[in-house]
């Protein structure tokens, strides 16, 4: 057995009786009438104590004599013979209670709080002082445990280092990590702002099913289940479109669903198979209308929560108060690739050699609209790292855009790019019913063996269409991603509580 193996072994001998030891703990305290209390009522916060009461003096504390009721883990301790100080945390911060056996008895001292572990969960009542140190503290008059922690938490000072553990065990992550907390209030407070806005700019909030028949409204590998009772296999969705789009045609004008998708692909910094989005729609505009509304859309989410529309993400300086830039997706790709021309993406042969010489496998079936769509993801698209709205994407990877008036080949089809990510897609809907037949039977024969699994034919949408979708513009905002932006975070897990994880094996 090597150090390292003994180490380890030895940690784990370590841990084990720790843990039996605390399991006889409460063992023996439910002999003594432990109950697992239910009624004691806390009446603030750590961070509301120090909001109201860090400016206060000693002596002011003194003459005031403010009486709180406060819960959460005691997470370190200092016994110093008949006094204690100790820190308990909560889901805001923590806060120093100091306990004297004259002030409790000296009998629950010896034999009930000295016994209690890191960990273990209180609720103390006190009055607030401050320290010679000048530390806002509680002067505990009475301590309850609440329940009791039969594992030690992770270590103080260095919290959970191993990144999957993090993300497998959140709860553990979020006792350890002080900062864990505030990325997902931001998270909540996004969300918020988001729906607010939306409210606010007349939009009515609907939902639309998780479960489907047909999977439509994007090209991915859907999740696939069974429904007992109507003996049918179906689909989580991968977008609720075609459902709001139906809305749309029903009389709804402005309507937006703020929800999960669920898409059977990859894991990675930048997926989670399960994630959350938002979609738009607004009858009788469009897709020029929608961009308006994006920038509108994050420059009211960036001044709400920062009273600001400055931020910084992955080191990168964002002002959400400026236009953001428009190009459309060839002049992207000329912008950022010196050695091919306009006539070049135009010429079938030159685009499918120049696709092929920067490592892009092109298939047989596809167009010059595939290809130059493969080009820009390949060479662009982590490059446009300030706002960009990239325009005219071609029909060939846009069947649900509506075509351009002056040029077929191409669609009034939007997306927007930030630090390197793309974070929305939007475009004027498609509301010619034998074009979008068309374009749904074409996708499916280009399709390869693989893909062709994952398309379907609507013929319900195609039958809602018979009766007139309006002028129509959409918008999608992956908002997992646009939480990483607004959080300063690199990787989706550390804005998703509980991401996709392969199944742990011991």
């Amino acid at each position: 057995m090597s150090e390292i193996e003994k180490r380890n072994h030895g940690d784990c001998n370590i841990l084990y009786k720790e843990i039996k030891k605390r399991e006889q703990k409460l063992v023996n305290m439910k002999k003594e009438g432990f109950s697992f209390p239910n009624s004691f009522k806390k009446n603030t916060t750590s961070r509301k104590i120090y909001q109201k009461y860090q400016t206060k003096n000693r002596n002011e504390l003194i003459s005031l004599n403010i009486e709180v009721s406060i819960a959460g883990r005691m997470v370190q301790r200092r016994i110093m013979g008949k006094a204690s100080f100790f820190t308990l945390q909560d889901i805001e911060g923590k806060i120093q209670i100091y306990i004297n056996e004259k002030k409790i008895s000296s009998d629950f001292y010896r034999f009930h709080f000295k016994k209690w572990d890191i960990g273990d969960i209180l609720g103390v009542i006190g009055t607030l002082f401050k320290t010679k140190t000048g530390e806002l503290s509680i002067y505990c008059k009475n301590v309850t445990i609440l329940n009791k922690s039969l594992k030690p938490l992770p270590d103080k000072f260095h919290g959970l280092s191993n990144q999957e553990i993090r993300y497998r065990k959140r709860y553990l992550d979020l006792i350890s990590n002080n900062k864990l907390y505030s990325i997902f209030k931001n998270r909540s407070n996004i969300i918020t702002a988001i729906r607010n806005f939306m409210i606010e700019n007349d939009f009515l909030e609907v939902e639309t099913p998780m479960l489907q028949n047909i999977p439509g409204g994007a090209n991915a590998r859907p999740f696939i289940t069974y429904h007992n009772e109507i003996d049918s296999q179906m689909y989580l969705r991968i977008a609720p479109e075609l459902y709001l789009k139906k809305l749309i045609i029903g009389g709804f004008e402005r309507i937006f669903e703020l929800n999960r998708n669920f898409r059977n692909e990859g894991v990675s910094a930048r997926h989670n198979p399960e994630f959350t989005m938002m979609e738009a729609y607004i009858a009788y505009s469009n897709y020029e209308d929608m961009m308006e509304l994006t920038e509108n859309l994050f420059k009211n989410i960036t001044k709400f929560l920062f009273q600001d529309n400055k931020i910084i993400f992955n080191n990168n300086n964002f002002d959400f108060s400026q236009p953001f830039r428009r190009l459309t997706m060839t002049d992207s790709i000329l912008e950022f690739n010196s050695t091919i021309t306009s006539s070049d993406l135009k010429d079938f042969y030159k685009i499918r050699e120049f696709a092929k010489s920067i490592g892009i496998k092109v298939e047989k079936k596809w167009g010059c609209g595939q290809i130059e769509t493969e080009i820009f993801e390949k060479t662009v698209e982590k490059k446009l790292i300030q706002p960009t709205f990239i325009t005219q994407y071609p029909v060939e990877v846009s069947p649900l855009a509506r075509r351009n008036d002056i040029n077929l080949n191409i669609t009034d089809r939007f997306e927007l790019f930030i630090g390197g990510y793309e974070i929305g897609n939007g475009f004027s809907e498609l509301n010619d019913v034998e074009d979008q037949k068309t374009r749904f039977l074409n996708q499916i024969q280009k399709s390869n063996k693989e893909d062709n699994k994952n398309l379907f034919y609507d013929k319900e949408y195609i039958e809602a269409l018979k009766y007139g979708l309006p002028p129509t513009s959409g918008l999608g905002i992956g908002i997992d991603r646009l939480i990483m932006i607004l959080t300063n975070q690199i990787s989706i897990r550390d804005v998703i509580l509980f991401p996709t994880l392969r199944p742990f094996k011991k």
